[in-house]
C-alpha cells in the first residue's frame, strides 16, 4: 500500500470512528433502533405489506402470506410486557457468556492467563502471532458460540502479552471467528445444520437427493487459506498501525499483564504446572464421557450427521470447567488463591465486569425481539430471493449476486440458518434449474453470511466484543470497532466472492463428490 493509498484508507477509516462515536451509547442506540422499527411496522402494516412464504404451506398447498404486524397491536404490546423477562433471560448469546465468563473470571484474576500467556509469548515470534489467532479462531467454530466468549478476549490477552497493541489481537480473533465463520479445515455442526436445510429445498425439485455433510469440504479448506492471508495483512499493515497511536489505558486489564521480557518466578512456573495437570484432567473427562459407557455427549439416536450435536454444545460448559479448574489449581499453588471464599470473590468480580454489558444485552435482546415480531426481516428476506430468483444472470455473475445479497441481509438478521431457512427454498431450487449444484448454493451463501457479521451490531456478539475492547482501552467506541473490522470486512468478502468465481470457472469439486454442476437428468 502507497503512502497516498494509505493516507486515504486512513482518512476513511478515520471518518467513519469519528462519526461513531459521536453516535449515542449504544444502549440508546437500540433503543432508538426500536423506537424505529416500531414505526416501520405500523406504516408497513398500514400499507399491507406482505411476501408470501416458502416454506409454510396452506391446507391447499398454497403458500401462507406473512404480512407486516404493527408492534403498536394490542397483542403485540401485551406480548412486549408480559414477555419482557423470558425475552432477555433468552437472549441467545447470554448464556454463553455468563457461564463461560465466571469461569474465565477465576482464571484471570489468579493471574493464570497473565502468567500463561507470557510465558508462551516470551519466545514466539511476534510475526507470526497474527495468523496463529486467526487460525484458532476460524478452527474455533467447531466449538460454536463458545468461540466467541473465550477466543476472542484470550487473543487481547495473548498480544498484550507479546508487547503489541491487544485490540488488534481481539481484532484479528474476531475477523477469524466471526468473519471467517464457515471457513475450517473440518466440516461441523454448521454443515450439518445448514446441509439439513439444503436438502429439504432440493428435495422439492428432486426428491431423491440426499445431503452430505462434507459436501462444502473442500472449498471451506480452500475459505480457511484464503481467509488466512487477508486477516494477517488488514491487521499488520492497516489495523494495528491505526491503534499504535492509541495507548491502552482506563480498562480494568491494561495494568495486569506481564512484561513479555519478564521472566516467570518459582511460585509462577509451579502454578502453570499444576494448571496444566488440572486442564489434562478436565480434557480426560470430557473425553470419557463422549467415548466412555454410554457416552453421555455422543447422541446415538440421531442422525449420523447429528450424533455429535451433544459433544459440540457441552463445549460452553468445558469451558467453564477448564477455566475454573486451571484459575483455582495455579492460584492454589502460586499463592494468589487461599481459600474457596477468593474463588468466589473471584467469580463476583467477573460478573461485576459484565454490568454494562448486562444492559446492552437487555436492549438488544428487545430490539432483535420486535424485529422479529413484525415479520420485517422474513418480509425483506423474502422478496430480496424472489427478485434474485427472476435475474438470468451468468452463473457467476448470479452466484455473485446472492454472495452481496447475503452478505448486505445479514446486517439485518444474524441467525446464519434462519436466513437460510428462508433463503434455500428459493434459492437452492432455481440454482438446480440453471445447472448449479445444491452443495455451490451452500457455498455462495456461506460467503456472504460471514463477510458482515463483524461490521454490525445486530449480531448477538457485536456489543460483547466492544466490551472486550473497552476492558483495555476505556474510550473505545462503536464507530472505534466499525472502522477496525470494516477493512477485514470488505477484503474477505472480495476475496470470497474472487474464490466463489475461481470455483465456478475452473468446475472444481467442492467436497468429496459434490461437484458445482447439476443436472436433473
Amino acid at each position: 500500500m502507497n503512502n497516498k493509498s494509505a493516507a486515504s484508507a486512513a482518512g476513511i477509516l478515520g471518518w467513519i470512528e469519528r462519526s461513531g462515536n459521536k453516535l449515542p451509547d449504544p444502549v440508546f442506540i437500540f433503543v432508538y433502533c426500536i423506537l424505529g422499527v416500531v414505526a416501520i411496522s405500523v406504516i408497513a402494516a398500514l400499507l399491507g405489506l406482505s411476501a408470501a412464504h416458502p416454506v409454510n404451506l396452506a391446507a391447499d398447498g398454497s403458500p401462507v402470506i406473512i404480512y407486516a404486524e404493527s408492534l403498536l397491536s394490542g397483542d403485540n404490546i401485551r406480548r412486549l410486557l408480559v414477555s419482557m423477562p423470558a425475552t432477555f433471560t433468552d437472549f441467545h448469546p447470554l448464556g454463553y457468556v455468563l457461564v463461560v465468563m465466571l469461569g474465565a473470571g477465576v482464571a484471570e484474576r489468579s493471574g493464570f492467563f497473565a502468567a500463561a500467556m507470557s510465558g508462551a509469548m516470551s519466545k514466539a515470534p511476534r510475526f507470526l502471532l497474527t495468523p496463529a489467532v486467526a487460525l484458532v479462531g476460524m478452527l474455533g467454530n467447531l466449538a460454536t458460540d463458545a468461540a466467541y466468549v473465550v477466543l476472542i478476549p484470550l487473543a487481547g490477552v495473548i498480544f498484550a502479552a507479546a508487547g503489541r497493541h491487544p485490540i488488534a489481537g481481539i481484532a484479528a480473533a474476531f475477523a477469524g471467528v466471526s468473519g471467517g465463520f464457515s471457513a475450517n479445515l473440518l466440516p461441523g455442526q454448521l454443515d450439518a445444520l445448514l446441509f439439513g436445510i439444503t436438502e429439504s429445498a432440493a428435495e422439492t425439485l428432486q426428491p431423491s437427493w440426499d445431503a452430505n455433510i462434507a459436501g462444502n469440504a473442500w472449498f471451506i479448506i480452500a475459505m480457511t487459506f484464503v481467509f488466512l492471508p487477508v486477516i494477517w495483512f488488514v491487521t499488520d499493515t492497516i489495523v494495528e498501525r491505526r491503534l499504535a497511536a492509541i495507548v491502552p489505558g482506563g480498562g480494568t486489564l491494561a495494568q495486569d499483564i506481564k512484561d513479555p521480557n519478564t521472566q516467570l518466578s518459582a511460585d509462577e512456573r509451579r502454578g502453570l504446572a499444576s494448571a496444566g495437570f488440572a486442564a489434562l484432567a478436565v480434557v480426560v473427562i470430557w473425553v470419557f464421557l463422549a467415548i466412555g459407557p454410554g457416552t453421555p455427549l455422543i447422541d446415538e439416536t440421531a442422525r449420523a450427521e447429528a450424533q455429535l450435536n451433544p459433544f459440540f454444545q457441552s463445549l460452553v460448559a468445558g469451558f467453564f470447567i477448564l477455566f475454573l479448574a486451571t484459575g483455582w489449581a495455579y492460584g492454589k499453588a502460586a499463592g494468589s488463591i487461599k481459600d474457596h471464599r477468593d474463588v468466589v470473590k473471584m467469580m463476583s468480580e467477573a460478573m461485576a465486569d459484565l454490568g454494562y454489558y448486562l444492559v446492552l444485552a437487555f436492549a438488544a435482546a428487545h430490539f432483535v425481539a420486535l424485529f422479529n415480531w413484525s415479520n420485517l426481516g422474513l418480509i425483506f428476506a423474502i422478496n430480496g430471493a424472489g427478485f434474485l430468483n427472476s435475474a438470468s444472470l451468468p452463473d457467476s455473475m448470479l452466484l455473485t449476486l446472492i454472495i452481496v445479497f447475503c452478505a448486505f441481509i445479514n446486517l439485518f438478521v444474524g441467525s446464519a440458518s434462519a436466513k437460510w431457512a428462508l433463503l434455500a427454498p428459493v434459492v437452492v431450487p432455481m440454482l438446480m434449474l440453471t445447472g448449479i449444484s445444491p452443495e455451490m448454493s451452500t457455498a455462495a451463501y456461506r460467503v456472504g453470511d460471514g463477510a458482515t457479521n463483524i461490521i454490525t451490531p445486530l449480531m448477538p456478539y457485536f456489543p460483547l466484543i466492544l466490551i472486550f475492547c473497552q476492558r483495555w482501552q476505556r474510550e473505545f467506541g462503536l464507530g472505534s470497532l466499525a472502522a477496525t473490522m470494516l477493512p477485514y470486512s470488505a477484503l474477505l468478502l472480495l476475496s470470497g466472492i474472487l474464490l466463489t468465481v475461481a470455483w465456478v470457472v475452473l468446475g472444481l469439486p467442492l467436497g468429496p463428490g459434490a461437484a458445482v454442476e447439476f443436472s436433473l437428468n
